[in-house]
Parts: structure tokens; C-alpha cells; sequence
């Protein structure tokens, strides 16, 4: 069959198509746009106003000039199409892609003939809408913690599984029961509990270690008693540790020791549990020590054991329940900053009761500080940038474990790395390992990325931002948000523009801009996540060192600041030895008492750097 082209005037003939709006929930995008790239387009005639105002995010930055592309994107007013099909009038024709990239139409007799097109004119909406016209929110604020006032504002990057219309209320301010009729807790939506189910879920099948411990100590319930009142972060991979103290017979209340990094739908899974949990991605600075207030005073509960992410909570019952504090049996700390502030209490003659530093444990240090961090600083980057490392200049301060996780995976993509350091073995071996030793002023000008990761005060300052490079990106992979000066960025010369979640332009007069990220906090859990696997053996350490203190007899432990017994990281690590399918060598007798080990461990001495 022979098939002819028809000229323009019989294709005039053609029947008639026309362009049909659809509502979204009549259409599916057909090209690839995204939701708010589409509903940007100005409608053909009229219906729509490309200058209206964005609706008010679920969290808004800290006032000031400015305003971000994501505000460009937002739903403009009116009526606006989402999409366009096609309307045949004769059923019979058939549609077919025209060799040079234009709709034709088939008939029944062969005929082919170029559809009718219809061009129609795209326009995106202004993106200079002025920063302080944007709506704010009053949120509560507090100065009992010296954090930036921008922590108070910020947008959820955990997926919502529920409509937003309810995220502009506190939840503070709602009234919340679980299905068992307990109001016990604070979390954003009770409803998200069955997502955050699933997650917690599947975070046990990474968590071997916590797993075997459930099983093997639940007959025995070694904290049948224990009143353990928590901070950390609260991920599917706490929920699994918190359940497994519960499991062991403890009693648990917790609080999140980072107003970014909670998930929201596993914070609503434990509620739904009946752990009561007071914690929300998202807090302001008063509702972050109200949470932890909420854990704490509870008439006829006394907590006994403090597990601590920060030394905020331990601070806080110091400070404001001292009669609480003389109580409780033993305190465990995971982070630099806690242990700091543990020692510091310590020097001073006042801290009253036993504590244990599992963050200098050989477990936590090498897995959860090396190897965990090797793995999420390009996870947090790339999620909050999207940007390509390779030949990018990158300057890492601090060269601790967190320092040397970064390093390493920053060099694997091809990153000239500098490091800055002030411990002399430290920088040696950073020297050995093949990067650059410098003082951050000599390469300010020129970096790419800059990384904190010290647990110290005003490593990155005001100075060191007004030298940086157009569009250096600025984050921080220590605990507190104190490494990075972002309040003396909070001035009325800068303008500051919110790019997408925990991701910030800070744009000086002269157009130069810097990128902020996650506001100074933590990177890895405020913007991406981290391995389950390590998190598996962090809170396996945990959750020994609960036991060991809660069980010790009077007098094995003083008032004084702990490392964990050798013994118990061995353990901990065999725990997890069985995933890889792994064998370990044993000693002979001849063997054990050539080196005067115990056969069964430990097998280094307390002293030994791994």
C-alpha cells in the first residue's frame, strides 16, 4: 500500500483537534515536568497570574531580603492547566509521530498528514518576590540554649505521608491518642505510625547485633526496673534500640537531641507503641527543651538512667531537678560534645553519679565516628547540592575519626582535599595519608567545600565567610551547631534566600553567595541518613553500657566518667561478625599463655590504640 502526503490545503480538511485542559486529577504529566515546573506555565489566556504569591511554607526562614527559586515554583492563582491531550473528533484517525518531530495523523486509507499545531508561550513566574513579604510564623523562642534563631525555621525534608493543611499547627498545640486512648506524647501526626512501622521494620533486618541481644536477654530482663529517660536522634534505628530496651524490661521516655533529624513517622510508630516519645522535625528552640522538660517531670516517675546524645538532657536535670539528678544510678554519653561537658562536671566536683563514655569506645570511634561518616558526608551532599566532586577543592577541619571518614571518601571521588588540625599527631597523620596540612586562612579564597567536623566553637567565622568564593558550600559534620558563625550572618546587609530544604543562599551586597547548609547543625542526619548497620553497633553499645551500670554492684563504679570495659566492645563486635560470614581464628592453650591472654578476650589491653 503506497502512502502519499496531502498537501496543505487537504489538510485543511482534516478533522478538527483542539486542546482540552484537564484538571490534575484528570491528567498525568506526559513530558516529564515536574508538578511545580508545570503549574509555573501561564495559562494561554488569561487564567492565571504569574506574579501571585507563593502559599506559606510549612516552615519559613528567618526574616530578611531575598527570596528562593523554590517560591518561583509554587502554584500560581487561578486557574492554570496542568496538562493538555489531544481530542480526535473522528474516531477512526489514528495518531503517529511525524519523522520531523510533529503529530500526524493516519487515516484508514493510508493517508498520512501533519496535525494542526498549536505553539503556546511559556512564562515562569518572578522570582524576585521580596524575603520579608514572605508569611512567618510566631514561633516560641527561649535564650536558654545559644543556638541561631533560623533553627526555629525549617522544612521538613522526611517524606509526608499525610495531607500538609495540618502542618502549620503546633503539635504542641493538638490533641493526640494513640489507639490504646494514651495522650502521653508529642509528636507531629499520630496517623503517619503505619509508615513509621514499615521503616522501623526494615531497620531491624540491618541491626544483627541489637536483634540477637532482644532475643538472647529477654528471659532474663536485665533492666526490669530501669527507668531510662532519653535524647538522641529519633530514627527507625532508635526506635529499634528504644524497643529493644523495653523488650528487656526497662521503662523508656524520649526526647530528640536534634531539632532536624527526627522522623516524624517514627516518632509517631513509638507513640503508637506506647513509648512516650515528645519530638518533631522541626522544633523550635522552645520546644526543644520543653520536650525534654515533658520527659523529665512526670509526677510518680523518677527516672534512674539518663542515655544522652549531646549532654542536653543530662544539663537540663542537672540544672533545674537537682534533687533528680542525686538519683540516678548512671549516665551514658555517645558524642564529643556530651562527654566534654561530662568531664567538665567531673573536674569541678560535681558530678554525683557514674558515667559511662561510650563515644571513645573502640566501636563507636571506628564504625559509627570512621566509617559511618565515610559514607554519609556524600550522601548529605549530594542530597542537598547535587553536585560532582571530582576536581572539586574541599578543605576538612579537624582530622579526628569524623575528619578522617570525610577524607577518605572525598578523595576516593577525585576531591583535592586540605586538612586543618591542631593535634600534631593528628595532622601527621593526615600528612601520612596523603593530604595537605594547612591553617584555613591560607586556602579560604580558593576551596569549593568547607567542612567543620572538630566539636569545637567558631572554627569557621565571619571572617573566614566574607573571604570565601561565590557559591563555597558551608556545612558541618559535628554534633553542635557551634563550629560555623552562622548568627553573624544574621545581619541586615545579607540577604538570606532558602534554596530547598536545609539548604540556604547567604548573598552579600556585591552579588556573592555562599551555600549553607543544614543552618551549621549536623549534616548526615539533618539532610540524608546514615548506614543502619553502623547505627546497629552504636546502639548495641548503648544499650550494654545501660545494663552494665544499672546491674553493677555498689562501688564498682564511682562518681566519675567511664570508658567501656574492653571486654564488652569485643562483644559487641562479634555480634555482628556473623552478617559477613565470618570465622574467627582461636587460640591454642600454648598460644594464650605465650601472649597471657584469656582465650576468650579480652584481647587487648585498655591502653591499646586501634
Amino acid at each position: 500500500m503506497s502512502v502519499q502526503v496531502v498537501s496543505a490545503a487537504a489538510a485543511a480538511k482534516v478533522p478538527e483537534v483542539e486542546l482540552k485542559d484537564l484538571s490534575p486529577s484528570e491528567a498525568e504529566p506526559q513530558l516529564g515536568l515536574s508538578t511545580a515546573a508545570v503549574s509555573a506555565m501561564a495559562p494561554p489566556a488569561g487564567g492565571g497570574d504569574p506574579e501571585a504569591p507563593a502559599p506559606p511554607a510549612e516552615r519559613p526562614p528567618a526574616p530578611g531580603p531575598g527570596s528562593g527559586p523554590a517560591a518561583a515554583l509554587s502554584p500560581a492563582a487561578g486557574k492554570v492547566p496542568q496538562a493538555s491531550a489531544m481530542k480526535r473528533s473522528d474516531p477512526h484517525h489514528q495518531h503517529q509521530r511525524h519523522r520531523d518531530g510533529g503529530e500526524a495523523l493516519v487515516s484508514p486509507d493510508g493517508t498520512v498528514t501533519e496535525a494542526p499545531r498549536t505553539v503556546k508561550k511559556i512564562q515562569f513566574a518572578d522570582q524576585k518576590q521580596e524575603f520579608n513579604k514572605r508569611p512567618t510564623k510566631i514561633g516560641r523562642r527561649s535564650l536558654s540554649r545559644s543556638i541561631s534563631q533560623s533553627s526555629t525555621d525549617s522544612y521538613s525534608s522526611a517524606a509526608s505521608y499525610t495531607d500538609s493543611s495540618d502542618d502549620e499547627t503546633s503539635p504542641r498545640d493538638k490533641q493526640q491518642k494513640n489507639s490504646k486512648g494514651s495522650s502521653d506524647f508529642c509528636v507531629k501526626n499520630i496517623k503517619q505510625a503505619e509508615f513509621g512501622r514499615r521503616e522501623i521494620e526494615i531497620a531491624e533486618q540491618e541491626m544483627p547485633a541489637l536483634m540477637a541481644l532482644r532475643k538472647r536477654a529477654q528471659g532474663e530482663k536485665p533492666l526490669a526496673g530501669a527507668k531510662i529517660v532519653g535524647c538522641t536522634h529519633i530514627t527507625a534505628q532508635t526506635a529499634v534500640l528504644m524497643e529493644t530496651l523495653g523488650a528487656l524490661g526497662a521503662q523508656c521516655r524520649w526526647a530528640a537531641c536534634n531539632i532536624y533529624s527526627t522522623l516524624n513517622e517514627v516518632a509517631a510508630a513509638l507513640a503508637e507503641s506506647g513509648f512516650p516519645v515528645f519530638a518533631w522535625k522541626g522544633e523550635s528552640e522552645d520546644d526543644f527543651w520543653w520536650c525534654i522538660d515533658r520527659c523529665v517531670n512526670v509526677e510518680g516517675w523518677q527516672p534512674n538512667m539518663i542515655l544522652d546524645d549531646g549532654g542536653d538532657l543530662t544539663h537540663w536535670i542537672y540544672k533545674k531537678y537537682p534533687n533528680m539528678f542525686k538519683k540516678i544510678k548512671g549516665i551514658v554519653e555517645e558524642s564529643v560534645t556530651g562527654v566534654h561537658r561530662l568531664y567538665q562536671l567531673s573536674k569541678a566536683g560535681k558530678l554525683c553519679v557514674p558515667a559511662m563514655n561510650v563515644n571513645d569506645s573502640v566501636t563507636k570511634q571506628k564504625f559509627d565516628n570512621l566509617y559511618c561518616c565515610r559514607e554519609s558526608i556524600l550522601d548529605g551532599l549530594k542530597r542537598t547540592t547535587d553536585m560532582m566532586f571530582g576536581g572539586k577543592q574541599v578543605v576538612v577541619c579537624g582530622y579526628g575519626e569524623v575528619g578522617k571518614g570525610c577524607c577518605a571518601a572525598l578523595k576516593a571521588m577525585g576531591s583535592i582535599v586540605y586538612v586543618t588540625e591542631i593535634d600534631p599527631i593528628c595532622a601527621l597523620q593526615a600528612c601520612m595519608d596523603g593530604f595537605r596540612l594547612v591553617k584555613l586562612n591560607e586556602v579560604i579564597r580558593q576551596v569549593d567545600i568547607v567542612i567543620t567536623c572538630t566539636g569545637n566553637k567558631n572554627v569557621v567565622t565571619r571572617e573566614h565567610l566574607d573571604r570565601m568564593k561565590n557559591s563555597c558550600i558551608v556545612c558541618n559534620m559535628g554534633h553542635s551547631n557551634t563550629e560555623i558563625d552562622v548568627a553573624s550572618l544574621r545581619t541586615p546587609e545579607l540577604t538570606w534566600e532558602r534554596v530547598r530544604s536545609q539548604v540556604d543562599h547567604v548573598i552579600w551586597p556585591d552579588g556573592k553567595r555562599i551555600v549553607l547548609l543544614a543552618e551549621g547543625r549536623l549534616l548526615n542526619l539533618s539532610c540524608s541518613t546514615v548506614p543502619t548497620f553502623v547505627l546497629s553497633i552504636t546502639a548495641t553499645t548503648q544499650a550494654l553500657a545501660l545494663i552494665e551500670l544499672y546491674n553493677a554492684p555498689e562501688g564498682r563504679y564511682k562518681q566519675d566518667v567511664y570508658l567501656l570495659p574492653k571486654k564488652m566492645d569485643e562483644y559487641v563486635a562479634s555480634l555482628h561478625l556473623p552478617t559477613f560470614d565470618a570465622h574467627l581464628t582461636e587460640l591454642t592453650d600454648e598460644q594464650a599463655k605465650y601472649l597471657g591472654l584469656n582465650k576468650n578476650g579480652p584481647f587487648k589491653p585498655n591502653y591499646y590504640r586501634y
